[in-house]
């Protein structure tokens, strides 16, 4: 990956990322057991559904599936999805660029909600039982719906009030993910952190800094992805240093899934997703595949003994 240098301003100004392409072997704690070919030419976004299920958008299509990899089901969307989330009902959830369309289980159209306006990019979509988060980089805000698309209120605008610092978001990249007990996780890349906010839109606490260095987050923004674990631990991708690294439930880094070196040069986009099992599914969107990690058998047997 060459070094970056700012309008010729001299190498004081370079911005040089090789000497962090490395990563120590004892940091890489898992392992690519295997990759399941999308089929898509521009896949965008990945989400785990019930019975561990599988589902790629991407094309103006949604592809479902199973654990080997099989090819379970396929449907179309009205156009080019950017992302998408499955709830625990079977309920589809699919980010156009400007709105929500949602799905049943099988793929049926359900209806599609209220356009966000000119300047929206929906990046990211988080579906529970009773509320669907979704988050609109272009706007630079998350959006709280009930199931029937009503807009409940918005989370991450500046507020001194509440003292939430507001989203800043340079490119296209904004992620959101439910946490527990009514919580809801947003990356904030320009801030290169991860925040938490309750439903109310309260910022509860948040972790993360911005450093090339394997524990932070590089670049101007970063994470660009992120998935919550069942333990509560973090997996979280970034754009520059294509790299996918896990933290723990209060944001220290632990281990690296895959380092720089398993990706193309010019990587990004690497949607993040777990299933029940704790595999670790990366959408690598230039080899259009979702490759599955896995922790090593060394490392999983001594956590084991802990």
């Amino acid at each position: 990956m060459a070094s970056k240098s700012t309008s010729g301003l001299g190498p004081e100004f370079t911005y040089d990322l090789a000497p962090y392409l490395k990563v120590e072997p004892a940091l890489i704690q898992y392992e690519e057991k295997t990759a399941i070919a999308t089929g898509l030419e521009a896949p965008r976004g990945i989400s785990v559904g019930p019975n561990d299920t599988l589902w790629v958008c991407g094309d103006r299509a949604v592809r479902g599936f199973n654990k080997d990899g099989k090819l379970l089901s396929e449907f179309k969307t009205s156009g080019e999805p950017q992302c998408i989330a499955v709830a625990k009902s079977g309920a589809i959830y699919v980010g156009m660029k400007d709105h929500v369309e949602v799905f049943d289980a099988q793929g049926k159209p359900e209806g599609a909600w209220e356009s966000l306006g000119p300047k929206a990019f929906v990046t990211s979509i988080a579906a529970g039982e009773k509320d669907v988060f979704v988050a609109d980089a272009g706007n630079r805000v998350v959006l709280h719906y009930d199931l029937a698309g009503k807009l409940i209120n918005r989370i991450g605008e500046k507020d001194e009030k509440k003292n939430v610092p507001g989203l800043i978001v340079p490119s296209p990249y904004c992620h959101v993910a439910l946490g527990s007990k009514d919580s809801i996780w947003v990356a904030n890349p320009g801030r290169r952190r991860m925040e938490c906010y309750n439903f109310a839109g309260d910022i509860r606490w948040w972790w993360g800094k911005a450093s090339p260095k394997i524990e932070g987050f590089c670049g101007c923004c970063n994470p660009t992805h992120f998935a919550i674990l069942a333990d509560g631990r973090f997996v979280t991708s970034e754009k520059g240093l294509p790299r996918v690294k896990i933290y723990s439930a209060s944001g220290e880094f632990e281990s690296v899934v895959a380092a720089p070196a398993s990706f193309a040069e010019g990587t990004a986009g690497l949607d993040v997703a777990a299933d029940s099992a704790g595999r670790v599914f990366v959408l690598d969107p230039i080899a259009k595949t979702v490759r599955i990690f896995v922790r090593k058998e060394k490392v999983a047997a001594e956590g084991a003994k802990q």
